[in-house]
């Protein structure tokens, strides 16, 4: 019997975590996940590649966060579901001590972080079910305290994550964003990354439009409105760019049109 105080699964609607987990190929995702995913598809053809895309991006902000900038501790936040490997794991296998605390509203996605989100017995991985326009949840939270090590620098992963919030709908992102930030140490980094319709105006406004008919909020940003995000911090190179183009690894399969990847990429540094 499940508990009447745990979060329910609500799969009659089509939920942000599932829809990307099934253009990842994944199979924790429900008929009105993949409806909207197909529509969605119809104006994207190229949807899947660009998810994998993010996830390989990433990976290459986590080698470059923790072999370059010798940041230890990761706050995650708009998780998704799991897919190997996931940032602990790539930030753990280079340094054992990796700390990082993942951040998700989605009880789908609780379940399974509980299951697969263990870390090494050096390092710490927890997960916190909260929503990203509730900073004060996170920064309050007894996972924050006792995961990270808000004494050193800490990077704020928010990868394909802020098209969800429209301020038109009273969901701003931008002072969340900063509150973060704020309560976050010098030497501190924001990686991110996010779609756009700079590259295919007709695609991206499709995309939109089909969504916010299920009740979803996509909302791709012009490049300058992207560049906000990092106001007051200095940027990593090489800048934002598409994100094939952010430190492209050699033993990727390159892509041959960055711009065909509908998102920005970016990692600020906070002086």
């Amino acid at each position: 019997m499940a508990d009447p105080g745990s979060p329910q699964i609500d799969v009659s609607v089509a939920h942000e975590a599932r829809v990307y987990d099934y253009w990842l190929g994944g199979k924790d995702n429900y008929p009105p996940d993949r409806e909207l995913g197909d529509l969605i598809r119809q104006h994207v053809p190229t949807i899947s590649a660009m998810a994998r895309a993010n996830r390989a991006v990433m990976r290459r902000f986590v080698r470059h966060l923790v072999e370059d900038a010798g940041i230890r501790d990761f706050l995650d936040i708009g998780t998704g579901i799991p897919t190997s490997p996931n940032l602990h794991q790539v930030a753990q296998a280079i340094r054992a001590d990796a700390r990082v605390m993942y951040v998700d509203k989605d009880p789908l996605v609780l379940a399974h972080a509980r299951a697969l989100m263990a870390g090494n017995n050096e390092g710490r991985t927890a997960f916190l079910m909260a929503d990203f326009m509730d900073p004060e949840a996170i920064l309050s939270s007894p996972e924050f305290r006792e995961t990270l090590d808000i004494g050193k620098p800490v990077a704020l992963m928010l990868v394909a994550i802020l098209m969800y919030f429209d301020a038109d709908e009273g969901n701003d992102p931008y002072p969340v964003v900063s509150r973060l930030l704020d309560a976050l140490p010098s030497g501190s980094y924001l990686a991110l990354t996010h779609p756009t319709g700079d590259f295919d105006p007709e695609a991206a406004a499709g995309a939109r439009a089909v969504a916010k008919q299920s009740g979803m909020t996509i909302l791709p940003r012009a490049e300058a409105d992207v560049a906000r995000f990092f106001n007051g911090l200095e940027l990593v190179e090489p800048g934002l760019v598409p994100v094939p183009d952010w430190r492209p690894d050699p033993q990727e399969t390159p892509v041959a049109d960055p711009r065909s990847v509908y998102y920005w990429a970016g990692v600020g540094r906070k002086p």
